[in-house]
């Protein structure tokens, strides 16, 4: 993966270049690899594919407002920062949001996951089950998911109140090794589900602690109404395309694809969700700025570059743009594994760290 000086580039956080996301996919990298130029908006209805300009549904960079900050340390009010001398530096690796609407913060340095309301209040702090959490996830019944897919290669499954429920192995017949995982998701049934290598999500059982031998596989996330498989990815490693593919729940029908022009070259992938009313939120860091220095090594960080995270809502029914936000990216060299996520009325939290605090902020893209 392109290593770059902002040292946003933890695998477990962005979709690489490289990758393309599974499911119908091919049409989008056929269209891209078949065209030139700009191209205007098309729409796309019954499976067709439709690109997007740079400048389709942009309504240009918006400044976000704050949620909630933090200081940096283990006390109250504050969150755990790490610099080890011979490991890579850590923060908070994740943040989620449950149905009541209260904010979890994983706060793995201090072994604590902590709660905020609605008002950005610290209301809970719960100790952390497992060894090397990562990722966390609060299902629709209230019950909180941790992910560990490298130490205990397991989800913790703990109740609304943070008592330890039980646990799920990650590992079995549709995933060999915990350190595939790139994501915890759960669906309004109960189902857990881990997505594999920023593809397919695999089920491993439900948020009772019963386990899915069969590990059945679906084709993507599945959008927060219910109604439709997402995945997505970067057309041309280079370019500055992306793709989002749409995939029936039901049906298992493909119904559409949509590539976008950023006018930036698109870096990795940041954010794929959507909230209840099945908006959809596409978060892509783009690289900007000028050439690299004469005779400077192709795969070493270019010097001149800046960076930028753009954050586009797009419509549930065909994909077009319906607005566009464009954000700072966290700079620090922190691990970190998920630090966007979506508010079921509309709207992103995003954990953006500076050197002297964390601060949740409030991204709109219409």
């Amino acid at each position: 993966m392109l290593v770059i000086a902002l040292a946003v580039v933890l695998a477990v956080v962005f979709w690489p270049a490289s990758d393309v996301a599974e499911g119908d996919s091919s049409p989008a990298t056929t269209a891209a690899n078949g065209s030139s130029g700009e191209r205007p908006t098309a729409r796309a209805l019954g499976g067709q594919i439709a690109v997007d300009g740079p400048d389709a549904g942009s309504a240009g960079p918006r400044g976000p407002d704050v949620f909630a900050t933090f200081g940096w340390g283990s006390g109250d009010g504050q969150l755990g920062r790490n610099r080890p001398d011979e490991a890579n530096p850590e923060a908070p690796m994740s943040l989620t949001i449950d149905p009541q609407g209260n904010v979890w913060i994983l706060d793995q340095v201090n072994n604590r996951l902590v709660k905020l309301d609605k008002t950005g209040k610290v209301i809970g702090n719960v100790p952390v089950p497992v060894q090397g959490a990562q990722d966390l996830a609060v299902a629709k019944d209230g019950t909180v998911m941790v992910l560990d897919r490298l130490l205990d290669e397991s989800v913790a499954l703990l109740g609304p109140d943070g008592k330890p429920l039980g646990e799920l192995k990650l590992t079995g017949k549709n995933l060999e090794e915990g350190g595939s995982v790139t994501g915890l998701f759960s669906t309004d049934d109960g189902s857990v589900y881990v997505e594999r290598e920023h593809g397919d999500l695999v089920r491993v059982g439900d948020t009772k602690g019963k386990a899915d031998p069969d590990q059945e596989e679906v084709p993507g996330r599945l959008s927060r109404d219910g109604t439709t498989y997402l995945n997505a990815g970067i057309t041309e490693p280079g370019t500055d395309r992306v793709y989002v593919n749409a995939i029936d729940r039901a049906s298992r029908a493909h119904r559409y694809t949509r590539e976008f022009r950023l006018g930036s070259e698109a870096v990795a992938l940041t954010l794929l969700d959507t909230d209840r009313s099945g908006i959809i939120y596409l978060g892509v860091l783009v690289e900007k700025g000028g050439p690299p220095p004469l005779g400077a090594d192709p795969d070493a960080p270019n010097p001149n570059a800046s960076y930028s995270m753009l954050i586009t809502c797009l419509d549930p029914l065909d994909g077009h743009q319906l607005g566009r936000a464009e954000v700072e990216p966290n700079s620090s060299a922190d691990e970190t594994f998920r630090e966007l996520v979506v508010r079921d009325e509309g709207g992103v939290l995003y954990l953006f760290r500076t050197e002297q605090s964390a601060d949740v902020r409030v991204v709109n893209c219409r």
